[in-house]
């Protein structure tokens, strides 16, 4: 039976996800160069055009309908049978396509986390062609694996409430593999600092409080466990942040605005699959090795291995979510969410190992079907500029725009 406080909240809940993209575009188009912040926004939001046609098509079909364990069926094709009333399978209270919409925006963010990794130097056409195989060969199946009806990671009972694994941790192992094949952005001395750091730290706001439409909403329904998700999302997101900047502090001598945001976004990345499962002193802890093991990837790992993961989507979403994965087997508990299971520390050792069993799973797949995509990709595209394009900025080369008339 439908319950409309509930499709109330989860529409809304997929309206705050979907500005979480464009957000996301203002984050990340802070962090370049002036000459490619055209360039991020077109591609966030062309993602978000892109996928959200795909969703109706084919994807959410191949992520949701019944299947095997490992490939949603093509029953849903077109959204083919998904209407007004709901479905049992995933929640019996909203209208199915409520559903369906609400986790198309999940599908259309985490491609655009990739784009951390390569901004500066991806073709947009390339670019159109990598997402749209990426989100078909990698996200759909597996989002079917761990959300889907009969996925065998779902059934295997692991626990990701909204999106550590699915979303986090294939974006950023995504971005590793990408920004490893296409390499180092040209005549670099050194990392580039933001060049619009209020851009950053609006779109950093802004990701936060989208974020408790995408880990609260997860509930699918208005009761505790999205008001307990709601809660810890912030409680994880402050502590973050504010370890973040405690370590730069005594490693730097000065903390900074751009270091504070970086460690939000890390601790809301890292207790996004734990945020239905634990209570809020354990999200200060998530929220705390959030900061502490991405600031390390961050800040001394990628400059030791040398690879040039233009905006951390690495560091902090595939770092972040294999850390929150990880968690949830140890801290999850059942007197927060019955319906989930107790980790470690509550007396169940077998979760933890769960948890890491889907997130070797994950990393694996990922990493060999990113690789795949971008060499098929690159063979008939050349999924990177050239030099002279790359110097003179791709807003110019690949859109013919400026975003600034006006030199400071």
């Amino acid at each position: 039976m439908i319950n409309q406080a509930d499709t109330l909240f989860v529409l809304l809940s997929a309206a705050f996800v979907m500005l979480m993209t464009p957000w996301l575009a203002f984050f990340y188009g802070g962090m370049v160069r002036r000459k490619n912040i055209l360039s991020v926004l077109m591609q966030c939001f062309v993602a978000l055009c892109l996928l959200s046609l795909q969703w109706i098509l084919f994807g959410y079909s191949l992520s949701f309908a019944p299947g095997n364990g490992f490939w949603g069926g093509l029953q849903w094709f077109g959204l083919n049978g998904v209407g007004a009333q709901p479905y049992a399978g995933y929640s019996a209270t909203i209208p199915h396509q409520a559903f369906m919409v609400f986790q198309m925006m999940f599908a259309v963010i985490t491609p655009a986390l990739i784009i951390g990794a390569f901004a500066e130097r991806m073709k947009f056409a390339a670019f159109l062609v990598f997402t749209l195989l990426w989100a078909t060969f990698v996200y759909d199946p597996l989002c079917h694996w761990v959300w889907g009806e009969g996925g065998w990671l779902r059934n295997l009972g692991v626990l990701d409430f909204a999106g550590g694994i699915v979303v986090h941790t294939s974006a950023g192992i995504a971005a590793l593999v990408s920004t490893i094949i296409i390499g180092k952005r040209k005549n670099l001395k050194h990392t580039p600092s933001p060049h619009n750091l209020p851009f950053v730290v609006l779109g950093t706001a802004l990701l936060w409080f989208g974020w408790y439409g995408f880990n609260a909403g997860s509930a699918l329904a208005v009761n505790g466990v999205a008001v307990n998700a709601f809660v810890v999302t912030n409680t994880a997101a402050a502590a973050a942040g504010l370890s973040w900047a405690l370590l730069e502090w005594i490693r730097n001598g000065k903390p900074t605005v751009f270091g504070i945001v970086t460690g939000s976004i890390a601790g809301l990345a890292t207790v996004t699959p734990a945020s239905g499962y634990v209570s809020p002193i354990s999200a200060m802890i998530i929220g705390i090795s959030a900061s502490v093991i991405c600031f390390i990837a961050v800040a001394v790992i990628k400059p030791r291995f040398g690879y040039d993961d233009s905006l951390d989507a690495f560091g902090v979403h595939g770092v972040g979510g294999i850390l929150g994965t990880i968690l949830t087997g140890v801290l999850a508990s059942k007197l927060i969410n019955p319906a989930g299971a107790d980790g470690l520390l509550y007396g169940n050792p077998k979760q933890l190992l769960i948890q890491l069993l889907a997130v070797a799973v994950a990393v694996t797949y990922t990493f060999v079907a990113t690789f795949i995509i971008y060499k098929l990709v690159d063979i008939f595209f050349r999924m990177r500029v050239n030099e002279k394009d790359e110097l003179v900025g791709l807003d110019l080369t690949q859109h013919r725009e400026r975003a600034y008339t006006i030199l400071e």
